[in-house]
Order: structure tokens, then sequence, then C-alpha cells
């Protein structure tokens, strides 16, 4: 019951009663507490359903101003000449007499101190914001706690952005609000999968717990492709807006001009994040001016439809899935879906482009954070490629001048995946087909898979000899001698690779693949005991690459050197190599390189005499293998340095000391291996003489008898 006081209007506030439980935003509900203990005006904006009024509602009852919080509900007002009265409503006040309802709201606010809450105001930004403008100049007790999806733009006002909740939080909410109605629903994947599809949206999630009742999560997760159909809500005390997950996002874009309607739903091609460049080209034109998009998306950004995210690879755009289906649906009911997906196809074919003939330059991370963060993009350009019979030319293209991602940043899976399912098309453009399959081939090859690899590349080769194409024989024959030397035929390695890099300067090519094939005939040197011309091989690329700005290929090149080092004693140095080509390798997420110089720290460091931390190192690397491929390629050659670190650490430990130290080593994920491997400080140890037998001076490698291959090595990509 409400508590008049003399002269009119409430003592203690009129702030709803919560009637369940509110869940999780610890973080953000003593954020907001800060920001309003600092400013009079603060802002709390969001996307539809994120939230905001719960947590503004809760913030606003720990403040307890001495004349009470005040909640006034604008989503019913439609005309602004009425928001006035909408407050002098919400705050109890009467009147007789014939003043108007803001000099009323001066007299009756005048001596006092409360919280005003302005809940819903964003289709009534101009008349809201004049008001809380003139209030706060006028009275000195005010404070206001403004919730809607964009700021009101008045001077001090400072702004409270709210994203989505956290999967764990958002799970918490689910099994909390279906516990009401269906007890049995607990934690599981398909749980979480529902909270993540629904991109942790408080509305959408509670929405989906009442659909719990009938459904379970596995049924709902199949049904949530139609989310709004399936999320309707049959509260009644409800805000009409909230009932459902359409109302919520419809209120949204009834509030945006037919220009933000319209970006809005071109920008639903978009799959994730997207730069600037991008939205303009891919969006602008046919009423729109690209010239406009910017300042149309600035508008969006206000209105909490999109939002702006810093990211390794620079200020990127985003929507909420939810809201990107909405804009999806409408970009479909105009008519104009299918010529935005070409352009957006054709943009992000543009940019392969760009990043593979980047990746051969000091530019060389920033092309692998910008692939990576434009990942969901190309996917769904290479999807767009692969539905369109006649654009399937365009998918091997894509899919083919991705390689250095593939190979070179952890997605070999990924790349093989793509690349099978291209080259199976028969596109009529033979040159971007070849490319694919060497490609594929490559991928293979890096994978141990070597029976695919041979046939891709086989294929390759004839088709480009026929056609005349002397860039794919060149690759062909490249990759045909990788392959020869992961399946340990070093005579013919040797041979092919040596004809790939003659091919390659008569057509004039140099770039990673290129400098890799070097490497790549280095170790065959190394593997045939002549360790000064691999070691010669393996500097002239790295003062390539130095020259270039080229640190990927350079990493191999570092670590076929370290293997030399290893290989003549000289430790020190061969642990200093394999940290930088480490660290290189972790940084740009490749699997491959980061597993290599663990497998040869772990031989270096029981060279040093630390058996149990060689051993942990091993353990590290058998659990990065299988993301992977087959491990050492399967080949005696790579496998020699694991089996000899193997067989000293044993000797050193006991069978059963060795396998723990191992089992420590699995349990690592990979930040922690990679870190594990790079803190062991360089330091003076004993001689690899004294803690490993060596077999006659005339091997040329240093390895003990106990070996059960023959010689220790390396791979390059």
């Amino acid at each position: 019951m409400r508590n008049h006081q003399p002269g009119g209007g409430l003592a203690d506030g009129n702030l709803p009663l919560e009637l369940n439980a509110f869940v999780g935003r610890s973080a953000e509900l003593s954020g907001l507490a800060q920001v309003l203990d600092a400013g009079r005006l603060v802002t709390v904006t969001g996307a539809g359903g994120v939230g905001k009024s719960r947590l503004a509602a809760r913030a606003a009852a720990r403040c307890a101003p001495r004349d009470g919080v005040w909640r006034v509900e604008l989503a019913p007002v439609h005309d602004p000449e009425f928001v006035d009265y909408a407050v002098v409503e919400a705050l109890g006040l009467t009147d007789h007499t014939t003043r108007a309802p803001l000099e009323m709201l001066r007299a009756h606010l005048a001596d006092r101190q409360l919280l005003l809450v302005l809940d819903g105001f964003e289709h009534l930004v101009e008349s809201c914001a004049a008001l809380v403008d003139e209030l706060l100049r006028q009275v000195p007790g005010l404070r206001v706690l403004a919730v809607g999806r964009r700021p009101l733009g008045v001077a001090g006002e400072r702004v409270f952005p709210l994203a989505p909740l956290g999967e764990d939080e958002a799970v918490e909410l689910l099994l909390d609000r279906a516990a009401e109605q269906q007890p049995a629903v607990a934690d599981g994947p398909d749980v979480r999968e529902v909270c993540r599809r629904l991109d942790g949206i408080p509305l959408a999630i509670e929405l989906a717990a009442g659909r719990l009742r009938a459904l379970s999560p596995a049924q709902l997760l199949q049904r949530l492709d139609d989310r709004f159909r399936l999320l309707t809500g049959s509260e009644r005390t409800a805000l009409p807006r909230h009932r459902t997950l359409r109302l919520a996002i419809g209120w949204s874009h009834e509030l945006c001009t037919p220009r933000e309607r319209l970006l809005w739903s071109r920008l639903s091609v978009f799959a994730g994040r997207f730069d600037l460049e991008a939205a303009e080209y891919v969006c602008g034109g046919h009423g729109l001016k690209a010239d406009d998009v910017l300042d149309v998306l600035t508008e969006l950004l206000a209105q909490s439809v999109v939002a702006r995210e810093e990211t390794p690879a620079g200020v990127r755009y985003r929507m909420l899935d939810t809201v990107r289906a909405y804009g999806a649906e409408w970009l479909e009911a105009t008519g104009d879906a299918a010529r935005l997906r070409r352009r957006h196809r054709d943009w992000y074919l543009g940019l392969a482009t760009w990043c593979e003939l980047d990746w051969f330059s000091p530019r060389q991370a920033e092309v692998a954070a910008r692939v990576e963060a434009e990942l969901p993009n190309l996917r769904s350009a290479l999807e767009h490629c692969l539905d369109e019979p006649e654009e399937a030319h365009l998918g091997q293209y894509l899919a083919g001048s991705l390689w250095f991602h593939w190979a070179g940043c952890g997605r070999l899976s990924e790349g093989r995946h793509w690349l099978e399912q291209v080259v199976r098309l028969d596109a009529g453009h033979e040159q971007s087909r070849l490319k694919a399959l060497w490609v594929l081939g490559y991928v293979a090859i890096l994978q141990g898979d070597t029976v695919p690899a041979l046939a891709a590349l086989q294929e390759c080769r004839e088709e480009a000899e026929l056609s005349g194409d002397p860039t794919a024989v060149a690759y062909a024959e490249h990759r045909a001698g990788c392959l020869a030397l992961v399946s340990d035929d070093m005579a013919r390695a040797e041979r092919l690779l040596r004809s790939a890099l003659d091919r390659y300067q008569e057509i004039g090519e140099l770039n990673s693949n290129v400098l890799m094939c070097q490497v790549e005939l280095a170790m065959t040197r190394a593997f045939q005991s002549d360790l000064p011309d691999a070691v010669r091989l393996c500097e002239d690329v790295r003062r390539v690459c130095e020259d270039h700005g080229e640190r990927w290929t350079r990493g191999y090149a570092l670590y076929v050197l370290a293997y030399a080092a290893w290989a003549e004693g000289d430790l020190a140095r061969a642990r200093a190599l394999l940290a930088e080509c480490l660290t290189g390798a972790h940084a740009f997420h490749d699997l491959l390189g980061s597993v290599l110089a663990v497998e040869l720290l772990a031989l270096v460091t029981v060279a040093q005499g630390d058996a149990a931390e060689a051993a942990v190192l091993q353990g590290a690397a058998a659990r990065m293998w299988p993301s992977v491929g087959l491990p050492l390629f399967g080949s005696a050659h790579y496998n020699a340095p694991h089996e000899l670190c193997e067989a000293t650490a044993r000797e050193l430990l006991g069978d059963a000391r060795y396998e723990e130290c191992v089992a420590e080593g699995e349990r690592l994920v990979r930040e922690a291996a990679v870190s594990r491997a790079l803190e062991r400080p360089l330091q003076a140890v004993p001689s690899p003489r004294e803690v490993v037998r060596h077999p006659s001076a005339g091997a040329g490698m240093h390895e003990p008898a106990a070996s059960r291959a023959r010689k220790g090595g390396e791979t390059a990509g």
C-alpha cells in the first residue's frame, strides 16, 4: 500500500515487488551502483529482452534515497506531449490548478531527494530528454535512472550498456524458471546449447523455459530455427512487447527510420562480426548510399540493434543472432536477399585474395588475426558458393586461397572439410579446381592421411599437365615431394622438391610455399646425414623470410636449425631456437608447428639431464596430436626423436615414474603446455655425451643405440 505525504505524492516509492528470483548479474549490479553513485543521470542501454528493466529495478531498490525510488513506465505512452503527465501520475501527484505538469513537477520535487526511473523511453527520446534536462537543472536532489535501447543524449549522462548473460548465468536462469513448472530439467549439453542459440537473452530464455512444460531440451533445441513462432509467452502481467520474442525485437524495429530498417535487414547477411568497410560495400546502393552507411550504422548502434566490439583485428560490429534473424526475415520479404548474399560473397572473395597475397609480408600476423575474425563470414561465403552450382568455381577459388589459414593457423580439419566438398564439383574453371586439389593434398599430408593426399596430388598433376598450367604442376610436384618426405622415401622426396624449386624459379614464384619447399628439402638432407647442407638451406630461408617479414615459414626453418644444433650437441642454442619457433607457432595457432616444437624440446630437455620434465613434455605433445592428425605422420624418421627421448627418459626414471610424468603432461591444456615448455630457463647442463649413449661418429647423428628408428627430425608444413 502506498503512503501519501502531505501536499500530494507518495513517501516511499513505487517499485514493484519481484515475483521470482533475480539470477546472476552480480558484476553488473556492482558496476551500475558505482555509476549511480558518481552521476545524476545514468542510462542503461541494451537490446530488447536483455534484462535492462529488471537490472535497473534491482539496482534502484538498493539506492534508498530519502524520498524513495519512483518508476515511470513509458512504453504505454504514445504521445510525446503526455510524458510529463506520465511522470506526474507515477509520483501520485494531484493538482487542481491550471499549472502545467512540468511546473507542478518542479514545485513538488524542489526540496526532495529521490531517484526517478524512466523505463521504456526509446520511442519518446526527444520529449524525455527535454524533461530530464529541465528537472536535473532545477531539482538538485533528483537523480534519474533511464532504461532504454539508446541514450537520451543529455549533458552529463553516463551510459551503462548491458550485454546478454554469460553461458553459466543463462543456464542458471533457464533452470530456475523451468523449475517453476517442470522440475525435472537439469543442466546438460542440450540446455547449454539452447542458451547459446538464444544469445543469453533473458527474455528469450524465460520464454524457452515456458516451453519446457511440453518439450524436452533436445526437442526445444530442434525447433529453435523458428524461434519467433516458438517463443511466445502466456504471462498476462508481462508488458505487451515482452510477451513474445518477435514483439520484443519488433518494438525496436518499429522505432527505426526506413533507412535504419533497410540497413538492419541488409546487415543480416553477415555471420558474426563485420567491419565498416564490409558493411559499406555489401549494404550500400539501391536506396542507401555507401557513404551514408556509417551514419545509419551509428544510429543502429545508439539503439542497441548493433553492438561495437574491440577485437585483435580492430573494431568490429555484430548483431545478436536473434536480432539478425529478425532482420533476415525482413530481407527475404524485400526480395533483395539473393543480391545481398552475392555481394557478401564477393567481398569475402576479395578479402581472401588480399589476405593470401599479404600472408607473405610483414603483415602476416595481421592477416592471421583478420581471417580468424572473419571466419564465420568466410564460411557463409563458401556455403553460398556450394549452394549455387554456377558459382562452384568461386568456392574452389576461395577454399584454395585460404590454404595459409588451413595449414598455418590450426584449421586443418575444417580446411579438409571445405576442400573435399569443392573439388567434387565440376565447375568448368580448371585453374580454381587445380588449386583446391593441391591444397587438399597438402592438408591431408599434414594430417598424416597419405592415400587421399596422393590421389588429390596425382589428379592435380595430370590435369595440370593436360591443361598446360605450369603453376599447378609446380605445386603438385612440391606437395608430392612433401608426401614422399613424411613417407620416409628420402631419395624421391629430394628429387621432387628440387624439381619443384626449379619450376618455381622458372615461373617467378616466391612466397611462403616456395620457402617451405626449401625447408622440406633441408629436412631430406638432415635425414640423409648431411646437416651442413640442411643448415645452409635453412639459413638461406631465414634470410629471405627476414627480408620479407615472413614469420610462419621462418619458424619451421628455425626448427630444422634447432634440430641441427641438438645433433651437434649445442643444447642451449637448440633450446633458444625452439623457444622462438614455439612462440611463433603458438601465436599463429599453428598446432602442427607447436606440437613438433614441444616434441623436440622434450628431446633437448632429456639431453640436458631433466628426464622428468622431458616426459611431461612428451605427455603434453601426446594430448596435442589428436587435434592435428596422425602423430608424427606415422614416419620412422619423424618418430626417431620421440623414441630417443622416451628410451632415455625411461632408462633414467624407470617405467613407473616415466608414465607418471607423461600422465601429468597429458593433463595440460595447450596454453598450459606451451607455457610449461617455454618456462625452463637456459642453463649450463651436462653435455649430451654424459646422459645419452651414442653410436659411432660416422652415423652423422647423435643417437643412442637403444633408438628403434633411424634418424631424428622435424617436419616442414
